[in-house]
C-alpha cells in the first residue's frame, strides 16, 4: 500500500436537504455543485497528491451499489468498506485504520467527509501535502476553515501557538460546541477562531493508539467487527452483531478534543488553517451561498423562469419551476415533492423529515426515482392495485431470478433487447414486443445487449410493496 490512504466517510443522510437528499440516496450522491456527485468530487479533490493510494470509502451497506457506481464512473476502484449500521465518524475511522494494519502498512490517513464542497481544489491539495508531513511525524492535524461570517451551525477550534519551525500550522488549543450568534461574533472578532472542517490527517497507528486511550470500548468492539467479517470483491463486510455493539461517537468527541492542549501521553493536535471555499452544504442556505448567483443574487438549476425575485435558490428536478417576486427564499422541485421555505429557516427542513417517518411515509426514504445495481426504475404511476414503473436495466445487467406472492406483471419493452426467464422457458422480447409474468411464476430480466434496456412494467395485484419479492439467485447478493 502506498503511504497516504484517502479515506472518505460516506455515512451521512443528508436530512436537512430533502427532497433532493433522502435516507436511502443521500446528498453526497446527489451532484449538488457541478456534474460529480459529492463523493465523486471528494475523491477526485486529491489527484495530483503525490504517492496516493486508492481510496477507501466508508459507507452504509445500503449504498453499496450507487457508491460503486460512481467510482466505476470515476475511473477509480478502491475498496468500500461497509457499515451495517451507523455508528458516527470514530468508529467509522477506527475501522478504516484497522483494515489499514490488516494490507501490512501504517499509511497516513486523509480522512475527508464525502458531503463536502471545496472551490478552491489546488489549495486544499498543497495544505494536505502540508499536513502528510506533520502526520509523518506522528501528529494529529485537522483542517480549521478560516471564518468570513459569525455561523452558528458549525464547531469552532481555538488555535494555539505557531508550530515550532512551522510559518502555517498552530497548535491545538481547544473545540468548542455550536455557538450563539453572540459568542459566534466573539469568535471572529478574537481571530484565533476557525470552524471545524470535520478534515483530518494523521497515520493509521496515531489514530488507532489514540483510540485504544481514550475510547477503548470502540477500538475493542470495532476490533472485532473487522475480525469477523470479510470481503467479496471491493466490499469489506463487517461482523453486524460486533459493531451493533460499538458505542457510538465522532472523531472529535472521543479523540481530537482531548489533544486540545497538549495532552499527555497522546499524539499532539495541530490545527491549518484553510481558506479554500469550503462548505459542509448543511442545509439549502448553504448551498445557496456557494452557488454562482446573478446580479439580484439568485441561484438556479435545472428549468427554473424567475421574475422579480432576490437572493433566491430554486431548483428544479422534472418540470418547469416559476417564480415571482421571491426574496430570500428556497423552492425546490422533484418528480414526488416540493420544498418551499424562508432561507433563514432551511435548518428546520429534518423537522418536515421526521414527520414524514412518523407517518410512515416513504418520501422520507425513496426517491420516485429508485437506484439498483442493474439500473434504476421511477414510479411512473400507481393506485389501488396497480402500479407502472419505467424501467431502465444497464448493458449486461440483470434482476434477480425471483417471484412474488401478490402480484402479477406485464413488461413492455420500449428500447434494447430483454432476455426473460418465466419458469422454466427461457426467450427474448424485443421492442414494442411484451410478455406477461403471472403471479407465483419465478422469473428474471436480463440485458444481453451492449445498450440500455428500456421496458414499461405494469404490476397488480393485492399487495405491491417491495417487500414482495422472493429471491432465489442474484447476481448482487442481497437476499
Amino acid at each position: 500500500m502506498n503511504k497516504i490512504l484517502p479515506v472518505v466517510l460516506s455515512g451521512g443522510s443528508g436530512t436537512r436537504l430533502w427532497p433532493l437528499s433522502r435516507e436511502k440516496y443521500p446528498k453526497q450522491l446527489l451532484p449538488l455543485v457541478g456534474t460529480q456527485s459529492m463523493l465523486q468530487a471528494t475523491v477526485a479533490r486529491l489527484d495530483g497528491v503525490g504517492d496516493l493510494a486508492e481510496p477507501l470509502l466508508v459507507c452504509n451497506e445500503e449504498h453499496r451499489f450507487a457508491a460503486a457506481e460512481q467510482m466505476r464512473l470515476l475511473g477509480k476502484r478502491g475498496r468500500l468498506l461497509l457499515e451495517p449500521v451507523g455508528r458516527n465518524t470514530a468508529p467509522a475511522l477506527t475501522l478504516a485504520a484497522l483494515w489499514a494494519g490488516q494490507q501490512g502498512a501504517d499509511p497516513v490517513l486523509v480522512v475527508m467527509p464525502a458531503d463536502h464542497v471545496i472551490l478552491d481544489a489546488p489549495l486544499f491539495r498543497a495544505a494536505v501535502e502540508r499536513a502528510v508531513v506533520l502526520a509523518e511525524a506522528g501528529m494529529a492535524v485537522t483542517f480549521g476553515i478560516t471564518p468570513d461570517c459569525p455561523e452558528t451551525g458549525y464547531g469552532y477550534i481555538q488555535q494555539g501557538p505557531a508550530l515550532a519551525g512551522d510559518d502555517v500550522a498552530h497548535e491545538l488549543a481547544r473545540f468548542v460546541e455550536k455557538p450563539d450568534r453572540q459568542t459566534a461574533q466573539a469568535y471572529l472578532d478574537a481571530g484565533d477562531y476557525l470552524w471545524n472542517s470535520g478534515i483530518f490527517v494523521l497515520r493509521a497507528s496515531t489514530w488507532l493508539a489514540a483510540i485504544e486511550r481514550c475510547r477503548p470500548d470502540i477500538f475493542a468492539a470495532c476490533h472485532a467487527a473487522l475480525a469477523g467479517g470479510s470481503e467479496d470483491g471491493d466490499f469489506v463486510r463487517v461482523d453486524p452483531a460486533a459493531f451493533a455493539q460499538c458505542p457510538a461517537d465522532s472523531i472529535d468527541y472521543a479523540v481530537m478534543e482531548r489533544l486540545a492542549g497538549g495532552a499527555a501521553a497522546l499524539p499532539k493536535g495541530v490545527v491549518i488553517p484553510l481558506a479554500a471555499g469550503w462548505s459542509d452544504v448543511g442545509a439549502w442556505d448553504a448551498l445557496w451561498k456557494i452557488l454562482p448567483k446573478s446580479e439580484d443574487g439568485n441561484a438556479w438549476r435545472g428549468d427554473v423562469l424567475l421574475e422579480g425575485c432576490h437572493d433566491t435558490l430554486a431548483i428544479a428536478g422534472s418540470r418547469l419551476v416559476a417564480c415571482v417576486g421571491l426574496r430570500d427564499m428556497v423552492v425546490v422541485e422533484t418528480a414526488d415533492a416540493v420544498l418551499v421555505a424562508h432561507q433563514t429557516a432551511t435548518q428546520e427542513v429534518k423537522k418536515i423529515v421526521d414527520r414524514l417517518k412518523a407517518e410512515g411515509r416513504l418520501l422520507a426514504q425513496w426517491h420516485r426515482k429508485v437506484y439498483r445495481p442493474w439500473g434504476w426504475y421511477d414510479g411512473i404511476d400507481t393506485g389501488g392495485r396497480f402500479q407502472v414503473k419505467h424501467i431502465n436495466v444497464n448493458p449486461g445487467a440483470a434482476l434477480s431470478l425471483q417471484m412474488h406472492h401478490h402480484r402479477a406483471e406485464h413488461w413492455i419493452v420500449v428500447s434494447g433487447t430483454a432476455r426473460v426467464t418465466k419458469g422454466d422457458e427461457v426467450f427474448l422480447v424485443s421492442e414494442n414486443q411484451s410478455t406477461y409474468i403471472p403471479l407465483g411464476v419465478r422469473h428474471r430480466l436480463e440485458n444481453p445487449g451492449i445498450v440500455p434496456l428500456e421496458m414499461i412494467e405494469v404490476q397488480s395485484g393485492s399487495y405491491l410493496g417491495e417487500d414482495d419479492i422472493v429471491r432465489f439467485d442474484d447476481t448482487y447478493g442481497r437476499r
